[in-house]
């Protein structure tokens, strides 16, 4: 079924632009994110994601994070301001309502949720609180994607599709199917998840698959094996949510967000070596990419 996919490349770029600030637009006319994710494991991962989203132009990011990682995590980022969430005795985040979130979710206009989270359980403690008191644009990644499966009607129920960027086993665990079951037909199950969820679905791998719940399905082949490391993926979302603060449109902005990140994979295996290159150095590649076209 090749026929039904559309190549991602430099050509669907240039014909959807990315919007561009003027020269007046502060740094809340430029997009306002929160991040919210970490874990006592791997306090770090969220600061990859924060930092993708202040890459991709975003003017303004706020990080909710364990309140154990928050000290070490402003110290390292003295661009952003980070508030901390209750953690339970694993280092996982663990909110019982809506209450720390509603008033940072309030001051945004996009949300990221999920990285370097790993329990699914307290990630689907955060899913439904989430869910309940956000109207802005939603990313969710990682843990989170785990336990999705039942909140397909909550999102469905969005006035703007969210955006999910799993790889082929958190899209196994949303689908509640094995995994091998998904790689024999990758096409047929992003479609199936972008349907069931209302949302677009970003199918990470060798060959990226993008679905939109309308149907269209796009496929990005570049970026190489080097993006197979870890952090690769909080990087991606970070780049989604920047976008979609700056006022793209969530497809655009998914579209767009694969397309940087591969090719930044793509310069950092080219200047460093086909593996090897880390995460973080996926980041500052992704201005000059944006300026390119």
């Amino acid at each position: 079924m090749a026929e039904d996919i559309r190549p991602l490349d430099s050509d669907w770029l240039r014909a959807n632009p990315l919007p561009v600030p003027d020269n007046g637009t502060d740094k809340n006319g430029r997009g306002r994110v929160l991040a919210i994710g970490g874990c006592r494991s791997v306090p770090g991962g969220i600061q990859l994601t924060v930092e993708a989203a202040l890459r991709a132009g975003a003017g303004k990011i706020q990080v909710a994070t364990i309140e154990s990682a928050v000290l070490a995590l402003g110290v390292a980022m003295p661009e952003v301001a980070v508030f901390g969430l209750p953690e339970n005795p694993a280092g996982e985040i663990a909110i019982r309502s809506a209450a720390p979130i509603r008033k940072l979710v309030e001051q945004c206009d996009a949300v990221v949720a999920g990285p370097a989270m790993s329990e699914a359980k307290s990630a689907a403690q955060l899913t439904r609180h989430l869910l309940r008191s956000c109207s802005a644009q939603i990313v969710l990644d990682a843990a989170i994607l785990l336990g999705l499966a039942e909140f397909a009607r909550d999102l469905r129920a969005l006035a703007c599709p969210a955006v999910l960027t799993p790889h082929i086993g958190e899209l196994a665990a949303m689908l509640e199917r094995d995994a091998a079951v998904i790689e024999n037909d990758r096409l047929g199950a992003v479609r199936e998840a972008s349907e069931r969820f209302g949302a677009i679905c970003v199918l990470k791998g060798a060959a990226s698959l993008i679905a939109a719940p309308d149907g269209r399905v796009f496929a990005y082949a570049g970026g190489g094996v080097g993006l197979a490391t870890g952090g690769s993926g909080d990087v991606m979302a970070g780049i989604v949510a920047g976008l979609c603060a700056r006022g793209t449109a969530p497809l655009d902005a998914t579209l767009w967000a694969v397309w940087l990140h591969g090719e930044a994979g793509r310069r950092c295996a080219e200047r460093i070596g086909p593996i090897g290159f880390l995460a973080r150095e996926l980041l500052a590649h992704v201005p000059s990419l944006m300026r390119g076209l």
